[in-house]
């Protein structure tokens, strides 16, 4: 995974697994997280964390589709003091991202994946990640879903 000490350029072992109650506890003590994670199906609730301290690093809820052959990224929110300018990690969003877009890959939808996007973030989902419009969402697929893949799930 790409996940990356911003000042060194080192790697940071991370994994996506899916949230359990337990993390619940973490999420609460750490202050870092602003929604609250107990509203969301926990089953459809994934976190990324550090494979070494295991702490939580990102979070994402993804909704299936099935009728309409997408996955929709519902919740994705990183930890406070990894976002904006001064973060000391990069990469836990776009990694969350290529994550929803492989099981998308997986479940036959051909990497379909969308969201409805705060209007603040709707120029870094399409020149960040590679995120188009459709009405009122973005959405990823094929060629730009693979990609996001290989740049932040097979990184060596």
């Amino acid at each position: 995974m790409k996940i990356v000490e911003v000042q060194t350029g080192d790697r940071i072992p991370a994994k996506i697994e899916k949230l359990i109650f337990e993390d619940f506890l973490f999420i609460k003590k750490s202050g870092q997280f602003e929604f609250d994670w107990r509203k969301p199906d926990i089953e459809k609730v994934y976190k990324l964390f550090d494979s070494q301290t295991t702490d939580i690093l990102g979070l994402l809820y993804i909704e299936d589709y099935p009728e309409e052959l997408r996955l929709e990224i519902k919740l994705l929110e990183v930890q406070k003091e990894l976002v904006g300018k001064n973060k000391r990690i990069e990469g836990i969003a776009g990694c969350l991202i290529a994550f929803a877009c492989a099981e998308a890959f997986k479940k036959g939808y051909q990497g379909f994946v969308s969201l409805v996007p705060k209007t603040l973030l709707i120029n870094h989902y399409q020149n960040k990640y590679g995120f188009a419009k459709y009405g009122r969402q973005l959405a990823i697929e094929g060629y730009q879903a693979n990609q996001l893949i290989e740049n932040y799930l097979e990184y060596e």
